[in-house]
């Protein structure tokens, strides 16, 4: 019976740390790698993208990627070389710039 014993509590072991260490490549893999699989270039009108988060090419991702929340909370890969995208960018630098000076 004490065989069976320290079996149940190695395998107990062997499947925590599977599952713990599954957890920690899960959370390094979202940081070093690209976070975009797929583009959507087609226009989405301003007033329905919450927020836009722009992460620049680096060691993590050779690309650029702009991620747009929706307003209803959905999550879209936006095309950086799409003409409306640029502008939509360009507009949210000028503003984030604009914000700083006044703050001055």
């Amino acid at each position: 019976m004490n065989g069976k014993l320290v079996v149940a509590v190695l395998a107990l072991f062997l499947t925590y740390a599977a599952v713990s260490e599954g957890m920690s490549l899960a959370r390094m893999g979202n940081e070093l790698r690209c976070q975009c699989i797929t583009l959507h270039s087609s226009f989405i009108r301003p007033g329905n993208i919450r927020d836009v988060k722009l992460t620049p090419s680096g060691p993590h991702c050779q690309n650029t990627e702009i991620i747009a929340t929706l307003q209803d909370g959905r999550e879209v890969c936006l095309d950086p070389t799409a003409q409306w995208v640029k502008i939509i960018i360009k507009a949210i630098l000028d503003k984030a710039q604009a914000n700083g000076e006044a703050k001055r």
